[in-house]
């Protein structure tokens, strides 16, 4: 039995209008994601890039055309049986961590486990020993704000990875910090990629980077090409 994509879109487009002005972000968008893909999609400031994550994160609707996640078509779910699946099923990297300031490094990982209905002694375990495989176990009880920008971007990577979603979707994930920094990050994303069979799709502008990915679509006048 074939297995469905990861994440499939069809004729994605999105657009805004103002008045009878119409604003084209995106334009005939199909893509296909398949378990432990590595996609990078780069292209210029203000391409579209972080709207196309959006929409396949279900964080932002489209304007025309399908996403479909786990073989569900997003659009046609309630909020309740979306927020579901993107807990579920994806897992989502930002440039800035957005941990939450008044929780420990492990009560922060152990969060999205905790809303899918996990006990609390189970997140914790599974907590500390991701957070100890990003290379943070002397770090569990620490605030955000008591860790270095690499260690709260291992930790916003090891929320992102406690429920071992289908795919990660990273948005400039390295892009607040030091080169030799995002190198070691990025370095782990591959190796967890690897070993949780996670698929990957990362935007990013570094192109060191995306030259390490399996595959670089370019984002360009709101059309992919690669």
């Amino acid at each position: 039995m074939t297995s469905h994509p990861i994440i499939e879109c069809q004729h994605l487009a999105k657009y805004y209008a103002d008045g009878d002005l119409e604003t084209h972000v995106l334009s005939d968008i199909n893509l296909t994601v398949k378990k432990g893909d590595r996609l990078a999609i780069v292209g210029s400031s203000g391409s579209g890039k972080s709207t196309l994550l959006h929409l396949l994160g279900g964080l932002d609707n489209p304007t025309t055309g399908h996403i479909k996640v786990q073989g569900q078509d997003i659009n046609q779910l309630s909020v309740n049986a979306l927020s579901r699946l993107r807990n579920q099923s994806l897992g989502f990297v930002y440039q800035f961590h957005h941990l939450l300031p008044e929780f420990s490094a492990v009560e922060n990982v152990a969060m999205p486990l905790l809303i899918g209905g996990t006990t609390p002694k189970q997140a914790r375990l599974e907590a500390e020993e991701l957070l100890t495989k990003v290379g943070l176990g002397h770090r569990l009880i620490h605030k955000p704000s008591e860790l270095s920008g690499g260690e709260r971007q291992r930790a916003a990577l090891a929320r992102a990875l406690i429920t071992k979603p289908a795919c990660l979707l990273a948005d400039e994930p390295t892009g607040n910090l030091d080169h030799r920094t995002a190198q070691s990050i990025f370095d782990l994303i591959l190796e967890l990629n690897e070993s949780l069979g996670t698929a990957l799709i990362i935007v990013t502008h570094d192109s060191e980077l995306a030259a390490q990915m399996d595959r670089t679509l370019t984002l360009i006048d709101g059309q992919l090409s690669s």
